[in-house]
């Protein structure tokens, strides 16, 4: 049983260990460790619910343990997940209302997550969490940025760092920060990442930083609450832990704490194709009928598997109907079409989320393969539920959907595998905006902050709006940024035809949205250098983008490469700002690492073709 001297959870290595103990009060807390270095130094567990404080003077009347293996399919950096965990059940009693109910807890290798179940009918009002981490001493932690009120609607800040004293100083909008916060251990001891994990039924955490290096669980309804229906099951509070950077591009913590899809909801997933989109309105805005049909041909001579249709379309003369006939003439040239909608249009609950219905009915029935929602900028319990009724009458439909203007995802793609990618990050329309443009810092950053919760449409790649970063790093984010709707921002006529694109086209065409495995190399650093070697099949793709604005020479091993295996390369390197060289070569993993150059703020890009 748990006492002062604590309970210990282990991982299945016995690699990480969490200690959960009763402080004299009676309240639980907890410190977590992966191997010797400390990743929660301290941290508080507790819910408050109805105006009663649960976490105040309980009991442990029982533990259960048991371990979880498993197995499946991923759509993102790589195409297989492995759940394995030692879970375990605490059976709490609350002393002053008699309230029995649990804390679930789980020890992974490279994390541990605790979440609160109450079983209760009924309504309750949630007022808040005592939820905490204090991190250890010299830590060092990326957060994003957005020195506006639009920080914590559209989670589309640039990635900055600060010590962890600094937390409840650094920004100018308070406090508050979005999840997930990444965390570089002292001594170089690891990483660790605070997040969220199956978000449903609730509101969206948030991290209040309250000094001493330590941050709490904050929600936007604040100290008036929000409502419940039935059971109260809170979302997965994990804290990450892994080695190094490939650790964090590579862990499934946040899928593994997801339910799988229901078997009534997906009984066929044949419908849910990863692939890339072309997209007209970031270069030239959303076009009339006419145009977007262009925009079809080029999606198709690129080999993209489908076309975004932005704000604009609803518009047309007979929208309907003109929808409809492009969706037609696409669908011949196996091209599916994403079509743009407005969230607060189809946002109301009442009669069975009636007008999301009926939108959704018209857009399958004109032949859509997909949904682009947008300006949800909020994560409230309401936005929430919004969120999981699009998905839920989405797959219904057979539809996917594209999430704009939307908070983090917390690994509600494995049970909603309909989504197929969703922004809340700071991408390329960025560029676009007085805001912009992105630097290339931001880019470095991104691999092992922002893509570390999950897969976000940044909408790589913008040759003719570049900002101070080059053409091949533009091309890198492509294979850097994680998306299974891999939505690219340059006009394709630029793509196809501009003298400046075409060194790049034909690796460009073949980048695949989704990978078979990802390796994050050395000397990769946050916010400095992403260093990313992708595979699909037997081809491999590697990206380079460096975030300093100065030059830099890098010799990178070929470790990745299938040993004794001749391949042919082909190299993107700049040469200026605003210009590619296209270099093609034969390799062997035996040969000395290649010498590369990169230009500052600039990438590189290579692709690997076994003989």
């Amino acid at each position: 049983m748990i006492d002062g001297n604590g309970f210990v959870l282990q991982s299945p290595s016995g690699v990480l260990k969490a200690t959960l103990r009763l402080t004299g009060e009676n309240r639980l807390r907890y410190q977590a460790k992966r191997g010797e270095a400390l990743v929660v130094e301290d941290g508080d567990i507790g819910l408050t619910a109805d105006g009663v404080d649960l976490g105040a003077g309980v009991a442990v009347e029982e533990i259960r343990q048991e371990t979880i293996y498993e197995t499946y399919k991923v759509l993102g950096g790589h195409a297989e997940a492995l759940n394995h965990c030692n879970a375990y059940r605490f059976s709490l009693r609350h002393a002053a209302s008699g309230e029995a109910y649990e804390l679930q807890a789980r020890a992974y290798d490279d994390g541990f997550a605790f979440r609160y179940s109450l079983s209760r009918e009924g309504t309750t009002t949630v007022q808040g969490e005592a939820s905490s981490w204090t991190l250890p001493a010299g830590s060092r932690v990326w957060l994003f940025e957005r020195n506006n009120g639009w920080k914590l609607k559209s989670y589309a800040g640039e990635w900055i760092s600060a010590d962890a004293e600094e937390l409840h100083t650094v920004s100018s909008q308070g406090p508050v920060q979005g999840t997930p916060l990444v965390v570089e251990l002292p001594d170089r001891t690891g990483y660790a990442a605070i997040l969220e994990a199956a978000l449903y039924n609730y509101s969206g955490m948030r991290l209040e930083a309250i000094g001493g290096r330590a941050v709490r669980a904050n929600f936007t309804e604040g100290n008036a609450g929000f409502a419940v229906e039935g059971a109260v099951l809170t979302p997965w509070r994990v804290a990450m832990a892994v080695p190094d950077l490939d650790g964090l591009a590579n862990s499934d913590i946040i899928t593994n704490l997801n339910p799988a899809p229901s078997e009534s909801l997906f009984p066929d997933m044949s419908y849910i194709r990863p692939g890339r989109s072309a997209w007209r309105w970031w270069s030239l805005g959303t076009g009339t009928p006419e145009q977007e049909r262009e925009t079809v041909d080029q999606a198709a001579t690129l080999g993209f598997e489908y076309t975004t249709v932005d704000e604009g379309w609803e518009a047309w003369p007979e929208p309907w109907a003109d929808l409809r006939r492009l969706t037609a003439y696409a669908n011949g040239k196996n091209v599916g079409v994403f079509v743009w909608k407005r969230s607060k249009e189809i946002d109301d609950p009442r009669f069975g989320w009636r007008a999301m219905r009926e939108f959704f009915d018209k857009a399958k029935d004109a032949g859509a393969a997909g949904l682009k929602i947008d300006f949800i900028d909020n994560e409230s319990k309401a936005a929430i539920d919004f969120e999981i009724a699009a998905l839920t009458l989405a797959a219904e439909r057979r539809l996917m959907i594209n999430f704009h203007g939307i908070s983090k995802p917390t690994g509600e793609s494995r049970a909603y595998p309909n989504e197929i990618s969703r922004e809340g990050i700071r991408g390329l329309e960025l560029n676009k905006m007085k805001e912009g443009p992105i630097p290339a810092w931001h880019n470095a950053a991104l691999p092992f902050t922002r893509f570390v919760a999950g897969h976000g449409d940044y909408t790589p790649v913008g040759f003719s709006n570049p900002g101070e970063t080059t053409y091949a790093h533009q091309l890198a984010t492509m294979i850097a940024f994680t998306s299974p709707l891999q939505v690219v921002a340059e006009n394709p006529a630029f793509l196809l035809e501009a003298e400046a694109a075409q060194p790049a086209l034909d690796v460009l065409k073949s980048i695949p949205s989704v990978w078979d495995e990802t390796r994050a190399l050395p000397p990769s650093a946050i916010g400095e250098l992403a260093v990313l070697a992708r595979r699909t099949g037997e081809a491999w793709f590697l990206s380079v983008l460096n975030g300093k604005a100065e030059r830099t020479t890098l010799r990178l091993p070929l470790s990745f490469l299938a040993g004794g295996a001749a391949y042919d390369v082909v190299e993107i390197v700049d040469r200026g700002a605003d210009r590619m060289e296209r270099k093609v070569s034969a390799r062997y993993p035996s040969q000395e690492a290649p010498e590369i150059g990169l230009e500052p703020n600039g990438g590189y890009v290579a692709a690997f073709r076994k003989r």
